[in-house]
């Protein structure tokens, strides 16, 4: 199976911008297991600013662009420095690709992605995709990891999209607000009702939240891949989704009324 597997800022880092040692190695041992078993893997991993943020010890993620530019450049070094470091003990080689709104929205470049992605797949690479925030501007930013995610799914092909974050999936209503609200474990359509479940962006150091999520969620099923968006707080859940148990939620592809 072709999966891409989207991993947002809280689940990479604790809530100071540092990175969570533990989860992210653990991370890279379970995606590590799933190319061995035989799956196709792609990563689209958020994490640059918030751990650029960390790395200068600056006290909040920085509203203005060069300060947020300057911590995206800083964070993607140490970011991807720990994801060469990890999957190298695993034996499997990872690339970096960083993309611009486009990077996807250009015929042309879109069409060198694909090839490169496609390519990188056949070698047994393990792409690592990420937003280009050190040069993004407002006319050509894709605006959050959720997107990207279903963007590259749709590019790739791939079968299945799972966005891990620091929620358990959709819910009936907001769990922050209400003690009743209820995890819907599959939605077979996204109907106006589901797509209102919206919310805000939920961490301080992303910025999805899940409206982005949801608009994931449209743009993966509507060309034909299954997305689920389930806790990352424990990697291994990764194995029950590919091993068939209802884990989060799963939006099933063609869900469109």
């Amino acid at each position: 199976m072709r999966i891409v597997i989207k991993v947002g800022t809280s689940t990479l880092a604790h809530a100071t911008g540092r990175l969570n040692i533990r989860r992210v190695e653990e991370l890279c041992k379970v995606l590590s297991d799933l190319k061995n078993f035989g799956h196709e893997v792609i990563l689209v991993s958020s994490g640059a600013i918030g751990m650029g943020v960390g790395k200068l010890n600056l006290k909040s993620r920085p509203q203005d662009i060069p300060t947020k530019q300057a911590a995206a450049a800083v964070g993607q070094c140490e970011l991807m420095y720990t994801y060469d470091k990890l999957f190298s003990e695993y034996n499997h080689t990872v690339a970096q690709i960083l993309l611009t709104g486009y990077d996807v929205r250009n015929e042309e470049s879109h069409s060198h992605f694909c090839n490169t992605l496609s390519r990188l797949l056949e070698l047994g690479v393990l792409p690592i995709i990420n937003e280009n925030d050190t040069v993004a501007t407002e006319e050509i930013v894709i605006g959050d990891n959720d997107s990207l995610a279903a963007i590259v799914a749709v590019s790739a092909k791939a079968e299945l999209l799972v966005l891990l974050s620091d929620i358990d999936g959709l819910y009936d209503k907001d769990p922050r607000n209400a003690a009743d609200a209820k995890l819907i474990p599959v939605v077979p359509a996204l109907s106006d009702e589901i797509m209102a479940l919206g919310g805000e962006a939920g961490s301080g150091l992303g910025t999805g939240g899940m409206a982005t999520k949801l608009q994931a969620a449209r743009t993966a099923t509507e060309a034909g891949c299954d997305m689920i968006i389930a806790n990352g707080s424990d990697p291994h859940v990764l194995y029950g989704i590919l091993e068939g148990e209802s884990v989060g939620t799963r939006f099933l592809a063609g869900g469109k009324q």
